[in-house]
């Protein structure tokens, strides 16, 4: 699909961002100066693998900061089902009637992990959990700011990246210059579709703002988030002097050296429910089920123990 047209990427949204310790991610408000309407991108929800404790703290923390400043949350946006963090998104949705929406093609990721989970027939695979999903290209506003959708796939079947005016959130596709970009060995990733994603990004105007989903502070450094078209082009670890088949060949070597996410079997059951927990059982509890030896996981299958 052709590109949208620079005219639709006018005006200058005012960018919060969110440093999640726990999980290394970055949660956005992002708000219209003119007309104070505001979105939520990328939302955490607590959580402690060690004691199943989960909290809200992020989330209200992000609504506090739209009450602080005088805006009106309008949107709520995920960019991806998360591997490496729990999404606050239906709990926003539950506490203020705002609807959430993330990219059309979640379905597919629903109807892989619907296998792993081995989750009842009839868990719906139709996106039905969320109010909207955005095919690529369509366009939205946040106040009076145009936002395109961006269908970037690679780290996951179904990531997108907002375009909101100078502004472009672009999840895991590329970090911050010094930390190159995401993985791409995920159920359903792809090295080569992450290439060609990037390109789209990198041909955005040399002034957008980047703001990336995570920052892994390489060397101790402070956390980091924004960046430009400009700076990646320049300086990324990943990009500066690559070809397609030699980032390929990188990004695949070095994905093969990485360890899952530690809360990837945890949240992935959640996030394609559009950021809620299972309904309770019989007992008034809610319970994550975590498969074992999952093909395409990394784990080895498991064996009958002896009789």
């Amino acid at each position: 699909m052709p590109e949208p047209e620079r005219s639709s990427r006018r005006g200058r949204p005012d960018v919060a961002g969110f440093f999640d310790a726990a999980t290394n991610s970055v949660q956005y408000v992002v708000t219209d100066p003119a007309t104070r309407c505001a979105a939520i991108i990328d939302p955490v929800l607590d959580f402690d693998p060690m004691s199943g404790a989960v909290s809200t703290r992020s989330a209200d923390a992000l609504l506090d900061h739209i009450a602080r400043h005088g805006a009106t949350l309008q949107h709520i946006l995920d960019t991806h089902p998360h591997a490496d963090h729990l999404s606050a998104a239906g709990y926003l949705r539950d506490r203020t009637g705002v609807p959430i929406a993330t990219g059309a093609r979640v379905v597919e990721v629903q109807r892989l992990w619907r296998d792993i989970y081995n989750l009842p027939p009839d868990f719906p695979v139709d996106g039905s959990q969320w109010d909207r999903l955005f095919a690529d290209g369509e366009r939205f506003a946040i106040g009076e700011i145009e936002v395109d959708v961006l269908f970037t796939p690679g780290h996951t079947l179904a990531s997108v990246a907002f375009v909101a005016g100078d502004a472009a959130f672009v999840h895991d596709t590329v970090f911050m210059p010094d930390s190159g970009t995401a993985r791409a060995d995920f159920p359903g990733g792809c090295a080569r579709t992450l290439w060609r994603s990037i390109q789209r990004l990198m041909a955005l105007p040399d002034a957008t703002r980047l703001f990336t989903g995570h920052d892994y502070c390489p060397g101790g450094r402070p956390p980091r988030w924004e960046s430009t078209v400009a700076e990646q082009k320049a300086h990324n670890a990943h990009l500066v002097g690559q070809t397609e088949d030699t980032f390929v060949a990188m990004r695949e070597a070095r994905d093969r050296t990485l360890p899952l996410p530690a809360l990837m079997l945890h949240a992935l059951q959640v996030n394609i429910r559009g950021g809620r927990l299972p309904e309770p059982e019989d007992n008034g509890r809610r319970y994550l089920k975590i498969p074992l030896g999952a093909p395409g996981l990394g784990g080895e299958e498991v064996a009958e123990p002896a009789s």
